[in-house]
């Protein structure tokens, strides 16, 4: 960790160790002698740190630990990171600042009047911000719900009864499968075709293959826009057609593409857009969206009916199948906080697009480097083969596969699974050109070092 780094985040611990005595004087901050001892113990502390950044100048630190046995992560801070499901996530500055200002437990239900339910608070604007997401993603209404994955489980739940047949792709993410399965559901896999696209028709003829063994059709068909084993881009225009003849719902997985890229689910031909806030929208986890169209609103989004047979309780307005209220508190505030700076950068796609196929370019300079997923990249995420390359060296050196994850590191970039050589996926969506191009450099830098050829 660099000093600076350090400097920083011993600054902000002591402005929070300054802010917890004014909560334990509130409401009229009259310090005891021991309280404002300590108060002002950490205002020189900080004085001193706030000259060294002045000068430039730094003494040491050691500071390590939040709290005992949890380190500071520093990652996006000291790093260049290339992980392929952070990148999307990472915080903006008003995100980060939320996360401090919000992070009480029940922060946003200081306003939370009648009907008592989340998505109607207006202050904070909870109310405003779910209207904007549905729009944001082309569709009627929207919910924030916990991750992707509860987006999955609460259509399943809405849609699916024990026995009921839904499609995935082959290459759907196992918390999609298991949401089907978690409520009785049967998943079946659509195929890929030779360039390992889900297309509509073979959509179309999988719901036919159901069909005839079943005697009913599919009731529910889930595929991603750009699945998370190679981020190729399937046909959901030509699956949603395809479900629209056959009347059959169509959820649009959009996990890596709601808020790095632009997304009209009506156009598409979706029923539902499900979205991941910390894998693409500058969100924490756990943060996604659930977004539907008039048709299916009352149905996924139904409030309860039932009341207590001993003493008639009545829970409302309480949405079903969401278990009342969701996402609560910093998560879904620093959500908010981002969601500004997520809506204007989807319009830039395209830079991010070019930045990819750069770096693909330049990686694939080094003798034996090999992109494994489609070409012309259509998504920041790529999965690539060195196997005849850095895994030719990997077999030969004395940290074996660790070695290249080592080199990155030595070279402050991180985000490779540890002792990969063979296949790995990166991402780099969200770096500036400089960035880049020293990721390309370093690559090749790593590549000449070890005597592999570049063109």
């Amino acid at each position: 960790m660099t000093i600076e780094i350090q400097k920083i985040c011993e600054a902000e611990f002591l402005l929070e160790n300054m802010r917890e005595v004014l909560r334990r004087t509130a409401p009229d901050h009259r310090f005891s002698e021991e309280e404002r001892k300590e108060f002002d113990k950490n205002i020189k502390k900080l004085d001193k740190i706030v000259e060294e950044m002045k000068k430039d100048k730094y003494t040491g630190s050691n500071l390590k630990y939040i709290t005992d046995k949890i380190e500071l992560r520093r990652r996006e801070e000291d790093f260049i990171n290339i992980d392929p499901i952070q990148s999307g996530g990472r915080l903006t500055l008003e995100a980060r600042k939320a996360m401090i200002a919000y992070g009480d437990g029940y922060s946003t239900c200081d306003y939370c009047f009648k009907p008592f339910r989340l998505d109607q608070i207006q202050k904070p604007p909870i109310h405003e911000f779910v209207e904007d997401l549905a729009e944001f993603v082309g569709m009627d209404t929207a919910r924030v719900v916990r991750g992707a994955r509860n987006g999955f489980q609460i259509v399943s739940n809405a849609l699916l009864e024990k026995g009921d047949v839904a499609l995935v792709s082959s290459l759907a993410h196992y918390s999609l499968c298991l949401a089907i399965e978690s409520v009785g559901g049967i998943w079946r896999e659509i195929p890929l075709n030779k360039d390992r696209i889900i297309t509509g028709e073979n959509t179309r003829k999988k719901i036919e293959e159901v069909r005839e063994k079943t005697g009913k059709l599919p009731k529910l068909v889930a595929v991603s826009h750009f699945d998370y084993m190679f981020a190729n881009e399937h046909d959901v225009h030509g699956i949603g057609k395809t479900c629209k003849e056959y009347k059959i719902p169509f959820l649009y997985n959009g996990a890596y593409t709601v808020g790095v890229m632009p997304v009209d689910g009506k156009k598409i031909g979706a029923d539902f857009v499900v979205g991941s806030g910390h894998k693409s929208m500058a969100s924490p986890a756990p943060t996604g969206i659930l977004a539907t169209t008039d048709e299916y609103t009352d149905k996924i989004f139904a409030t309860t009916k039932l009341e207590g047979d001993l003493t008639g309780r009545k829970f409302g307005v309480k949405e079903t199948y969401l278990l009342g209220c969701t996402v609560m508190g910093a998560p879904l505030i620093a959500m908010m906080a981002s969601f500004p700076k997520v809506r204007e950068r989807v319009k830039h796609w395209d830079e991010e697009l070019e930045k990819a196929r750069f770096f693909i370019s330049e990686f694939t300079k080094i003798n034996g480097n090999k992109v494994v997923s489609e070409m012309p990249r259509k998504h920041t995420l790529t999965k690539v083969d060195t196997t005849d390359s850095f895994d030719k060296i990997a077999k030969k050196h004395k940290r074996r596969g660790y070695f290249l994850t080592d080199e990155l590191k030595k070279r402050k970039i991180t985000g490779l699974f540890p002792g990969t050589t063979r296949e790995f996926k990166l991402n780099t969506y969200g770096l500036n050109w400089n960035q880049i191009r020293y990721l390309a450099d370093a690559f090749k830098e790593i590549a000449e070092k070890y005597k592999i050829n570049v063109d």
